[in-house]
């Protein structure tokens, strides 16, 4: 393991396989990712991208290569790394605390009952939603229960935090604020963080480096040179953040680049 990586994929590949065919989602992948890093990877829809973080959650065997986290070969999901779907799969039958503390509880498992509330309630309150805490899921909108879901998958206190589209369902004000309280707490607990997303935005506002892939593969990796964490009315219309938008744009939309150049959104 090199020195100061944390995740090493090394030629990894996956194919989604059926009775009648055989799909090559990832193809021999290469990625190194060290410790404190946030990491965006970002790219169209059924470029891969989902798959390469299911893969590192655990959730998906690789066909070819290996992902080592720590020097560990990944074979399966573990508390080392924390994971917030696009969808918020949050236990229904347990009440917004004790979907917390179910967390709290995977990750450490040493907090005493009075501990484990109090650690629920300053979660809860960090997403803006203590006020909800004895409320049922079903109880909550859409986007409140992804805060929840984000607000546990802190509680567990992994080293890394995988992260599948987590604010897509959730309005564009709240997912301004979900961003920067994500960038701000993946910056001052030290986490590792790898984002996935498809707006260009999202990515600038929070990464170190972001990893623009095409269908299977990596295509561009960019590295943000940016002090974290950052707010995006300081951000947006400075000149370092117009080229990153323009630099990304003509990656991501490669030939339709042209078509829209010079409209980058102040």
């Amino acid at each position: 393991m090199s020195e100061g990586n944390i995740i090493e994929i090394e030629n990894l590949s996956f194919d989604y396989v059926d009775r009648k065919s055989r799909f090559g989602a990832i193809k021999d992948v290469n990625l190194e990712v060290k410790k404190g890093d946030f990491i965006c990877v970002l790219g169209s829809s059924g470029c891969g991208k989902s798959t390469l973080l299911k893969l590192l959650a655990g959730l998906l065997k690789p066909a070819k290569g290996s992902i080592r986290v720590n020097g560990n070969t990944v074979n399966g999901p573990g508390v080392d790394r924390a994971v917030v779907f696009q969808h918020y799969s949050l236990f229904p039958w347990l009440d917004v605390r004790s979907n917390v503390i179910f967390g709290i509880r995977q990750g450490n498992g040493k907090h005493t009952r009075k501990e484990e509330k109090k650690l629920a309630a300053e979660y809860l309150e960090a997403v803006g939603l203590l006020e909800v805490a004895g409320k049922y899921p079903a109880q909550l909108s859409g986007g409140q229960q992804q805060r929840v879901a984000v607000a546990r998958a802190l509680a567990l206190e992994s080293e890394i935090l995988l992260m599948d589209e987590p604010f897509g369902a959730i309005d564009p004000r709240l997912r301004l604020e979900l961003q920067e309280l994500v960038g701000r707490l993946s910056t001052e607990k030290k986490k590792t963080v790898v984002f996935i997303t498809h707006d260009i935005d999202e990515a600038i506002l929070l990464a170190d480096r972001i990893i623009v892939m095409e269908p299977g593969r990596i295509k561009l990796s960019v590295d943000i040179n940016l002090d974290r964490p950052r707010k995006r009315e300081n951000l947006v219309g400075t000149e370092e953040y117009k080229e990153l938008y323009k630099k990304l744009t003509v990656s991501f939309y490669d030939g339709f680049a042209g078509a829209i150049e010079g409209e980058v959104r102040l």
